[in-house]
């Protein structure tokens, strides 16, 4: 059975590709409605439009726009089309669109059946058109362009002139006056022409159009020329006024009318110009509030209505209000289709396929393979078979991507971009071509490309031409060549991105019959991609082979042209090995967590990487390109040398070949000096993909170089079973760096500032590893030292940086933390001397903290000198801890000389502080014994305390020691009689001394004068120590007798005070001031009495007696004034009482003045003491001339005191 009997219809019968909008003729339409499949998906599509469309014939709704989406070719506008027909209930051939429908039972739910006649009845003007066509290419700048466009076509549907609106305006008016008809009839017969036909020549019939309307009475001349002269100019109307224009058309035919405007490709006009949308959704909103579902918009788009209100950037959310209806269409329903329209067969065709399905089935999964990951749709089963047969079911959905790619990249004609080729045309026109071949052919996805060939652009279609005029790809030049359908199928794919154009996929396309034979085919497909490659129609990156268009082969010749040299591949070739595959700069050794990194050079073919490397050990690259390359045994040689890891890549010459390539696109790219990627940007764009391509391709296939290069480390080739290149290389590394860096095993123990900070605070305990008796790094401190010392015995000081430089280098490798820890271990065990800036360092005139500064930071690395030190005799150490246990009571327990010097440095310190704080009583109290010897302490503390050097300090102790001796025995009583309580009893002593010696005057007691010699006697003797002892009896001596002294003097003192309180109460008693000074008067007494009961110094309580007699005198003169002062008081206060009574009572005329009381005049009064006048206490007296002297002193004192209207109280 030939397949082209096969099908339920004719397969060569004429079927539209595209059902274009616009095209109107009863043969297409009617094979259309008889035709149209309603899918799955359509029923639901058709069961939802009109569910909604009702809703604006039963009642209002402003929810009146209907958006279809789709990818190209999925059949939107043929779906636009048949709405059109079954809302206007076209007749065509004396049947209605929607009986076509009934009688096909087109549509399975009868509620959407009987919505559909329910619509059908209504009064329908259809408006259909392609707004890119109806549109003005110039008029999309125009933001009133969609409007402008609606205007036109609702003018058109009319009747009246679309082109001019303003014609349209006039006839509108005139149909509405019923004047319309008369003037089409009154300018045919003048003009000649229809008018209909005419009135696009408007500016050339304009004084015919006047003559017309004058004769009809229509306009006055002068009022109709002045309407042509406005016609000509340019025309606006508002979105609202168009609206206003449908509203009322609708009402003037009433009956539920309505009118649909029918969009199609409304996405594709609008693009990216968010004013077009923005009318649109004017135009929507208005129309809808206007007519209240009497008008509706049906629009057709590939984007969906959210996406392309997204993308626009402004809030859209009315356009997505009002089209409420959203209907896409998928590829599912494209498929079906397809099936249903195209490739139905027949019941015995269908039983024939199936059985043959069954005898090829492991043969056709074995044929048609993909191996890009991106799912294909295979056959699913013999059933799937039959139906798709004789295509494959991954054609559907790859044809589609194609078609779009094709359409976006502007790689297709302009016939192909306004939707002139559809799937179903397609695979009509592909099964056409092998109705004729028996039931084992299958289309090859390149027979596709023949049914668009003729809508392409030369461009295009004029690299298949001339590559089948190619006499080395078609010698014979045959209409088929396999070579030029391999050509076709790259052309097909070229920018689909749900395929991978290698080998393997190319070798599934072009698969023609189920007997192929897939390595055969292979072989040929590989075989004829080398010839398309060669010719440069082809091109080949990596595994992926791309389709050149004409102006990609002329850019691919200047790229040819770009010249590279050897050197540039070679840095490129670095560049992708230590900067991507391979980029560690430094190989980790793995003792101590990576601790130690050791940098290599790094060299490709004899060129290194980057200048100034200068490292002990080499990573060495051989690539194909290079001259080194040799036999083992040179290779052998050549890793010897130089410490080098030799890495000798395969000759494999593909990553070579990428980068070639690569570096000859990115030399075209940015110095072509031509107007060749000007000219082509998208080009241009594919070229840099192409280039980060070719970049990926070759670090690819360098990486798989270099998982099996040969790799030799010191004169060995080293068998590596590791793939991993960073695992083989870091492996052949680490055998080099074991043979460079032997010595680096002398560090056992990981050490770092902390360490060294430890180590210089430590007293001098000896350090260890833990679970280990040997020091740690013992042989790195050997080494370091010899070195010091040999420079030593040379007279030259040692640097730290010299000492970095040589031991971090080969032999060695150690870490700068390594060789600053050595060099605090060599300080702190006194083995070598510091100096900076010439000065000698130690941990007496620096802390810790400015060693481990020294040590560390790089600013001294050239400053801090180290020279071997000389170390103290035994003699001068056992003095010095002979000196230390006397004077501290400790023996040091370092043999290490700066920590012995620096222990006994810190106790000397802390002693002569310990010295000083004494030193202060001292301040307060010269009696105190031991001055002398803390001033000697001081001055031997203060004479070490001032040494730098170890040396000195253990000269100086050996020659002082005894005077340490010497002090330290002497010290001692001297600390005791501060630290316990000999001071307090001495403090008691001085202090009885002092109470004696400020009352020795009235004391005439031969007991207690005794017992102070014999106190002043003990605190007087340099040492008292011993004899402190006898103080507290004697202390207990003096304060008997002593107390009893003041007992006795205490009574007389007593009487005095007593007197004196009487004499001042007496004066007091019955004053006008005795209420207000009494309470103050006991009170002080009370204090006075108090203060003598409570003496214990005789001085001082003979001065009370004073004070008690000065304190008499001061009252009674307190006394006197406060009395005056209240009496005078009093006596004005009389007076003004008076004063007041008399201008109360008014006084008589003529009433002497004398009877008017005068204030009474109060004598002042003054006490004084007689000791105040007489100052002398005893008068001798051995004549009369002595009692006169005396008694002319005392007068003269007393007249001294007389003072006016004062009366002087002597009291004795």
């Amino acid at each position: 059975m030939k397949i082209g009997q096969m099908f339920a219809k004719p397969i060569d019968r004429d079927i539209k590709g595209v059902i274009k909008v616009g095209q109107d003729d009863n043969i297409n339409i009617q094979q259309e409605l008889e035709e149209y499949v309603v899918t799955r998906e359509l029923q639901k599509h058709f069961r939802d439009f009109f569910d909604s469309y009702k809703n604006g014939i039963n009642g209002n709704t402003d929810k009146m726009g209907v958006w279809i989406s789709g990818f190209f070719g999925s059949g939107k506008s043929h779906f636009l089309k048949i709405l059109s027909y079954l809302l206007e209930n076209k007749v065509v051939n004396g049947k209605t669109a929607l009986q076509y429908f009934e009688e096909d039972n087109k549509i399975k739910d009868p509620m959407v059946l009987a919505d559909m006649k329910l619509a059908a009845k209504v009064p329908t003007d259809v408006v259909l058109f392609n707004i890119d066509s109806k549109g003005e290419q110039s008029g999309k700048q125009d933001k009133d362009a969609i409007v402008s466009v609606f205007l036109k076509v609702f003018n058109e549907m009319q009747g009246f002139c679309g082109a001019i609106p303003f014609l349209a305006d006039l006839e509108r008016k005139l149909s509405e006056e019923g004047l319309y008809e008369d003037f089409k009839t009154r300018f045919e017969a003048a003009f000649g022409t229809e008018w209909t036909e005419a009135r696009n020549d408007f500016d050339f019939i304009q004084d015919d159009i006047v003559d017309v309307l004058v004769e009809m009475d229509f306009m006055s001349e002068e009022a109709a020329r002045n309407w042509c002269e406005r016609a000509t100019t340019e025309y606006s109307i508002s979105i609202e006024r168009f609206a206003d224009l449908v509203k009322k058309y609708i009402e003037r035919k009433g009956n539920n009318h309505h009118v649909v405007f029918l969009v199609d490709e409304i996405g594709q006009y609008i693009g990216d110009d968010s004013r077009l949308m923005l009318n649109l959704q004017t135009v929507t909103e208005d129309l809808g509030t206007a007519c209240n579902g009497k008008a509706w918009i049906i629009v057709t788009s590939q984007q969906d209505i959210d996406s392309i209100t997204k993308t626009k950037g402004n809030d859209f959310s009315k356009i997505q209000g009002r089209f409420d209806t959203r209907l896409s269409l998928s590829s599912a329903n494209v498929d079906e289709v397809i099936r249903e329209r195209v490739l139905k067969k027949t019941d015995s065709a269908t039983q024939t396929l199936a059985l043959y399905y069954d005898e090829k089935e492991t043969i056709t999964k074995n044929l048609i393979l993909f191996n890009d990951g991106i799912e294909k749709k295979l056959y699913s089963d013999r059933e799937n078979f039959a139906e798709v047969f004789p295509f494959i079911p991954y054609q559907f959905n790859l044809l589609g991507s194609v078609l779009t790619s094709i359409r976006t990249h502007g790689a297709s004609g302009k016939h192909l971009a306004e939707g002139e080729r559809s799937m179903l045309a397609l695979f009509k026109e592909s099964a056409v071509r092998v109705m004729n071949k028996d039931a084992g052919t299958i289309v090859p996805f390149h027979m596709f490309y023949d049914a668009l060939e003729q809508f392409l652009d030369h461009s295009h279609k004029g690299v298949i031409s001339r590559a089948l005029d190619n006499d080395y790809l078609n010698p014979h030049h045959h209409e088929e060549c396999f070579d030029v359908n391999v050509l076709k199928t790259l052309f097909m794919i070229k920018y689909v991105k749900e395929i991978k154009a290698n080998l393997e996929n190319i070798t599934s396309l072009m698969v023609d019959h189920m007997d192929n034979d897939r390595m055969d085919l292979t072989q040929k497909v590989e075989d004829a991609l080398k010839k398309l490659v060669r010719q440069t129609l082809v091109q080949k990156n990596g595994d992926i082979y791309v389709f050149l268009t004409d102006e990609e082969q002329e850019i691919n010749l200047a790229i040819k042209n770009q010249p590279v040299d050897t050197g540039e591949i070679t840095a490129k070739v670095s560049e992708l090995i230590f900067d991507g595959i391979f980029d560690e700069k430094k190989y980790r050794y793995p003792a101590f967590n990576g601790r130690y990194a050791f940098g290599f050079n790094q060299i490709v073919d004899d060129k290194p990487y980057k200048a100034g490397q200068n490292y002990d050990i080499t990573l060495k690259i051989l690539t194909p390109n290079s001259d080194e390359v040799a036999d083992d045994n040179t290779m052998r040689l050549l890793s010897a040398q130089n410490h080098c890891v030799l890495v000798v890549l395969p000759d494999d010459r593909a990553f070579i070949e990428e980068i070639h390539s690569s570096l000859q696109i990115e030399k075209f790219i940015r110095f072509d000096q031509t107007n060749a990627v000007t000219k082509y940007e998208a080009i241009k764009e594919g070229k840099k993909a192409e280039l980060r391509e070719r970049q990926r391709n070759a670090k690819l296939f360098l990486e798989d170089s270099l998982k099996v290069a040969n790799i030799y480390v010191n004169g060995d080739k080293t068998p590596i079973a590791v793939k991993d290149v960073t695992a083989r290389i870091n492996e052949a590394i680490g055998k080099l760096v074991g043979s460079v860096y032997h010595k680096l095993s002398y560090i056992d123990a990981a050490m770092g500032e902390s360490d060294i900070r430890k180590l210089l605070a430590n007293d001098g305990q000896q350090l260890s590893l833990e679970g280990m008796n040997s020091m740690p790094n013992n042989l790195a401190v050997l080494d370091v030292m010899d070195y010091i010392g040999t420079n030593t015995a040379r007279h030259t000081k040692t640097s730290v940086k010299s000492l970095l430089d040589r031991f971090m280098r080969a032999p060695y490798g150690f870490v700068e933390a390594d060789v600053q820890w050595i060099i605090a271990k060599l300080f702190k065990d006194g083995d070598v001397s510091f100096y900076v800036n010439s000065e000698p360092v130690s941990l007496l005139s620096k802390s810790v903290e400015e060693i481990v500064r020294y040590i560390t930071r790089k600013e001294y690395n050239e400053r801090l000198m180290l020279e071997k030190r000389e170390k103290a005799t035994e003699k001068q150490k056992k003095v010095v801890r002979e000196v230390m246990k006397e004077l501290f009571g400790l023996t040091p327990t370092s043999e290490d000389d700066d920590s012995v010097m620096s222990n006994f440095i810190s106790k000397a310190d802390k002693l002569k502080n310990e010295l000083e704080k004494l030193e202060l009583h001292y301040h307060s109290q010269s009696l105190y014994p031991g001055r002398a010897v803390i001033n000697k302490g001081k001055q031997l503390l203060n004479d070490v305390l001032q040494l730098r050097s170890s040396n000195e300090f253990f000269a100086t102790i050996d020659k002082d020691r005894d005077d340490y001796f010497d002090f330290a025995e002497d010290y001692e009583p001297v600390k005791k009689f501060f630290a316990g309580e000999q001071k307090e009893i001495f403090d008691k002593a001085i202090k009885y001394v002092d109470i004696y010696d400020d009352s020795r005057t009235y004391i005439v007691n031969d007991n207690i004068e005794s017992t102070v010699d014999r106190i002043q006697a003990i605190i007087k003797k340099p040492n008292p120590y011993t004899e402190i002892k006898n103080l507290p009896e004697l202390l207990d001596k003096f304060m008997f007798d002593y107390s009893d002294l003041i007992s006795d003097m205490e009574e007389p003192i007593l009487s005095v005070i007593e007197e004196a309180k009487k004499r001042v109460f007496d004066e007091l008693s019955g004053k006008l001031c005795e209420d207000s000074l009494k309470g103050k008067y006991n009170e002080r007494f009370a204090e006075i009495r108090e203060k003598a009961t409570h003496c214990n110094n005789v001085a001082t309580l003979q001065n009370i007696k004073l004070e008690a007699d000065t304190l008499k005198v001061r009252f009674l003169n307190e006394i006197a004034a406060e009395e005056a002062r209240l009496i005078e008081k009093l006596a004005a206060e009389r007076i003004q009482n008076e004063e007041d009574k008399t201008q109360t009572e008014g006084v008589k005329e003529n009433s002497p003045s004398e009877y008017v009381e005068k204030p009474i005049k109060i004598k002042k009064q003054k006490v004084v003491s007689i000791k105040t006048i007489n100052s002398e206490a005893t008068w001798q007296i051995e004549s009369a001339d002595d009692v006169k002297k005396y008694i002319a002193e005392l007068e003269k004192k007393l007249m001294a005191q007389l003072e006016d209207d004062t009366v002087i109280h002597v009291e004795f």
